[in-house]
């Protein structure tokens, strides 16, 4: 069966599109999904720094419509998203160790999903303990062992490994789809990944 790579850091909404987008192809379409949690930051900082200027800089035209468009594929895709959120750049390096635990214990896709809405759509801080222990608890994690494990100097090496991973593979934000080795990245490239899942899939 065909398999999309999703690197995918929960501090974006664009993300958060992207993840909702994907869900719903596979509900369609038949492939396996690869949850790849990494920290957006790090690949900033490394390859990215453009994103920060972005940021500091005046509203612009072009600026302005970035913003518009967010706003349009949020209400085209039906999901509540606050923009922008009490807190923003979100610090989500612990959320992400925690999406790795989750993805291990085979349940990454509902652990995401709660993250997402309690970040986005309920405007509540990712950082907070308290609040990925409700988004662990919601994936039938167990929410003091998961945050206790996120901790560790494993995790946080796993999560560094996954980031430089997609560095190396000429990532540069999230959302990024991998088919093989085609690289996609934005949400709104979900009809081109999954054209690509589907020649996957036809040679497979």
């Amino acid at each position: 069966m065909a398999r999309v790579e999703f690197f995918f850091d929960c501090s974006s909404p664009w993300t958060y599109l992207g993840f909702d987008g994907l869900v719903k192809a596979r509900a369609q379409d038949r492939f396996e999904i690869d949850w790849r949690p990494f920290l957006v930051g790090g690949v900033f900082n490394t390859v990215n720094k453009s994103v920060y200027e972005a940021r500091a800089a005046e509203a612009n035209p072009k600026t302005l419509y970035f913003w518009k468009d967010l706003h349009d594929w949020i209400r085209r895709s039906g999901l509540a998203i606050k923009w922008r959120p009490s807190i923003f750049p979100i610090n989500s390096a612990r959320a992400m160790r925690c999406a790795l635990l989750a993805d291990d214990a085979g349940v990454c896709e509902a652990y995401a999903r709660r993250a997402f809405e309690r970040d986005w759509g309920e405007d509540r801080d990712i950082a907070d303990p308290a609040v990925l222990a409700e988004a662990c608890a919601a994936a039938g994690l167990d929410p003091a062992a998961t945050l206790a494990a996120a901790d560790s100097p494993e995790l946080k090496a796993r999560l560094r490994a996954n980031t430089d991973e997609i560095i190396a593979r000429g990532g540069f934000g999230t959302p990024t789809f991998y088919v093989g080795d085609d690289m996609y990245f934005g949400q709104d490239r979900l009809v081109l990944v999954r054209e690509a899942l589907k020649g996957a899939g036809a040679r497979a």
